[in-house]
């Protein structure tokens, strides 16, 4: 099945690709790792309307456009821009399905306006929240009650230097009620989408830097790209990652149907895995400079395996797709 995007969402992506291009983001990168937490990038972000797209419109929001989110996240992936992103997304979800009108109105904008970054400890996962130290709120869903959560104690480290996941122990109850469950699966359920939509960018990125790499590495004589194995591994690369596309935006189309927790599921299993593929592949051409700290596609090639299992294993959304009743 062949998806293409309109118009304006192509602009919406190219604009992204410009504006992160321009930023340096292996700079800003390094810079998130060491602590300093600029959101110079956030707000411009925010202007070009990323946060918006999962915020409803009766708070400042363009309300809930799976498919521009997927096309934002692509982009954001492909630049591996730092940062609880999918987090502050799937948290304006939750907030504008929890029933909670007071809490939406208090903190909706603010997302929408990139004035608050929001970090959201998804329903069942281990209780370690993404930069919680850096974010304005922390959400903690416990079944039908949503809490501020502190964080508690030194940081996980992960893979990606950038990432630190802090445990976190509950604050004060924000809101309750039967909508909280619905509101917090419809929350995850977005976050996997985007997620997935990082991974399948993050992927691509890994595959366009190894193949200009293949191209002017030498070895006896000839560059590596012209060897037949070298070949091989990056079209399988590039299959990998042209199969996930199409099952990453199939979800965002089927959002609101009964289908969507399945499909959302299917796509994370395939992003996961392509991308997993390209950061292996990555790896394999360019010897151990591709993980280096100084190198900086090792940048993408850490951030691959911490989003690989982040947002449910590729495991357990494969158990969940056979689960969903078809």
């Amino acid at each position: 099945m062949k998806f293409v995007l309109d118009a304006e969402q192509r602009l919406f992506g190219e604009t992204l690709h410009k504006l992160l291009t321009e930023t340096g983001t292996p700079a800003l990168i390094r810079r998130w790792a060491a602590g300093d937490r600029d959101r110079t990038l956030w707000t411009a972000l925010a202007e070009a309307g990323v946060f918006t797209l999962a915020v409803p419109e009766r708070h400042d929001g363009a309300g809930l456009l799976p498919v521009e989110l997927v096309v934002a996240l692509h982009e954001l992936g492909r630049h591996a821009v730092p940062g609880p992103i999918v987090e502050t997304l799937a948290a304006a979800v939750l907030l504008g399905e929890a029933d909670d009108e007071a809490l939406g109105a208090r903190w909706l904008p603010r997302i929408a306006a990139g004035e608050a970054v929001v970090s959201l400890v998804a329903p069942a996962v281990v209780r370690r929240a993404l930069d919680a130290d850096a974010a304005d709120l922390t959400l903690l869903v416990d079944g039908e009650e949503v809490w501020s959560a502190l964080p508690e104690g030194s940081a996980v480290r992960s893979l990606d230097p950038a990432r630190r996941l802090f445990p976190v122990v509950a604050g004060e109850r924000l809101a309750a009620g039967p909508a909280v469950p619905r509101a917090a699966a419809a929350a995850y359920d977005l976050g996997v989408l985007a997620c997935s939509a990082q991974l399948v960018g993050l992927g691509r990125a890994l595959l366009d830097t190894t193949v200009v790499y293949a191209r002017t590495r030498r070895q006896f004589g000839r560059a590596i790209g012209e060897f037949q194995a070298v070949k091989h591994h990056l079209a399988n690369v590039l299959t990998g990652l042209e199969f996930a596309r199409p099952l990453v935006y199939g979800a965002a189309l089927s959002f609101g149907s009964p289908d969507f927790a399945r499909d959302v599921s299917a796509a994370k299993v395939a992003a996961s895995d392509a991308a997993y593929a390209a950061a292996r592949v990555a790896l394999q051409v360019h010897g151990a400079i591709g993980y280096t700290d100084e190198y900086d596609p090792s940048l993408w090639i850490r951030k691959v395996r911490a989003l690989h299992s982040a947002w449910g294993t590729p495991a357990e959304h494969r158990a969940r797709v056979l689960a969903v009743p078809r």
